[in-house]
């Protein structure tokens, strides 16, 4: 184990963007995503990291890109540094383990949110108006109650401060008719079909978050897949409705902000060794439950 990394530097390789977790390079044609410790919560970016985080996160999303590509093709090449060019393997030491060699993508301008289960901040737009995201539902339902179908909820994708919710009218509009909907069958195909794999593993998917994009007019999956990052996850043997569910995700950090004083917007509150400690310890418990080896060694759970 070693100290959380936040920030990268990576001599002969052109860095091309940081995003709340992780930073982007080129290689040739193609993009080297690297998956830093920094941990983001109500779309604020904490001070400190969570140990292992980066490579969780590149482990389970190799996971799912590889068990899925039939419903929709992604754009991993290879999370395998020996297998990178050689501007990327001198940083070998470095980017073991979080690193993802992909095609670039035109991204689209949407997150694509699947639910199956009412939590967070649904459960909030839903107590108060009977639906969420424009999407109606039947009344009398309770929180961690599951959707008789999962249902789409999007964003925007803002580059600074917290995404917006849209109506799938917006999503239409902003894509086109054909894009949106080929993305939100898209999305809501890989929902149900990791939901099934996941409850075989012990855990429920409650919600998740997708990104898309075209590469040569060809919908792609792309940045992460499914991981502890974007997505819900509850034990299946715990869950019970009306009440919240142990978390095996982000939302172990989530709750123990807002136990605190503070307002969600910069600067972030300190956060204290035991939450650090618990949060990496549930991202690495969920990363070996749902691939069956551990993110940090690829030895066998």
């Amino acid at each position: 184990m070693t100290a959380p990394l936040l920030d990268f530097t990576l001599d002969g390789l052109e860095h091309l963007s940081r995003g709340k977790v992780r930073d982007n390079f080129a290689v040739g044609d193609d993009l080297l995503l690297v998956a830093s410790d920094r941990i983001s919560a109500f779309d604020v970016v904490m001070n400190q990291g969570i140990e292992s985080k980066g490579r969780v996160l590149t482990h389970v999303s190799k996971y799912w890109f590889e068990q899925l590509t039939d419903i929709l093709p992604h754009h991993m090449i290879t999370t395998d540094v020996g297998a990178m060019p050689d501007a990327v393997k001198r940083h070998a030491e470095v980017l073991e383990g979080r690193s993802m060699l992909c095609r670039r993508a035109e991204p689209l301008p949407v997150e694509f949110v699947v639910r199956g289960y009412l939590a967070g901040s649904g459960l909030k737009e839903y107590s108060k108006v009977g639906s969420i995201c424009g999407v109606e539902l039947p009344p009398g339902l309770v929180e961690s109650s599951r959707f008789a179908e999962p249902i789409l909820t999007p964003t925007t994708k803002a580059e600074e401060g917290h995404d917006e919710p849209m109506t799938f009218a917006q999503v239409e509009e902003a894509l086109g008719a054909p894009l949106a909907r080929a993305a939100r069958d898209a999305a809501i195909g890989i929902f149900k079909a990791a939901h099934e794999c996941a409850a075989d593993r012990g855990l429920l998917l409650a919600d998740t978050k997708f990104e898309f994009g075209l590469i040569e007019g060809d919908l792609v999956w792309i940045d992460e897949a499914l991981t502890p990052d974007s997505s819900r996850y509850w034990a299946v043997d715990k869950w019970k409705e009306g009440e919240p569910q142990q978390p095996f995700d982000k939302q172990v950090l989530r709750n123990h902000l807002l136990s605190l004083d503070w307002d969600r917007n910069p600067p972030p509150p300190a956060l204290s060794e035991e939450i650090l400690a618990e949060t990496s310890r549930r991202y690495l418990e969920t990363a070996r439950i749902l691939t069956g080896v551990s993110a940090i060694d690829g030895g066998a759970a």
